[in-house]
């Protein structure tokens, strides 16, 4: 099995983070690499537990800088998607009460 990972955080005491997938698509994880001083041992989070569980921390605030990163990146240049189940015509102003609901 191949993991390839991504530095996403290293922090001020040496711990590091990374963003890392296997070969299953599906198989994300965020990967610890403590510091040596610590005698911490090496651990793996399940993407989404580490997403929901790291709000205010460095790491989390890296993670979700880059995922940003990805998203403005694919959509640099182009029109963002239009919301809603119909699409208005190019420049067209919503009624009121079509922005209301367009949120």
């Amino acid at each position: 099995m191949t993991t390839m990972r991504t530095l996403i955080h290293s922090g001020s005491n040496d711990d590091r983070w990374f963003l890392c997938h296997g070969d299953d698509p599906a198989d994300v994880f965020v990967f610890h690499e403590p510091n040596e001083p610590s005698g911490d041992s090496p651990s793996c989070v399940v993407l989404a537990a580490f997403l929901a569980s790291g709000c205010g921390s460095p790491e989390h605030h890296a993670l979700m800088t880059r995922i940003g990163s990805l998203v403005q990146a694919r959509y640099a240049g182009s029109v963002p998607p239009v919301r809603g189940s119909k699409a208005t015509a190019a420049g067209a102003e919503p009624t009121p009460s079509k922005a209301a609901f367009s949120i």
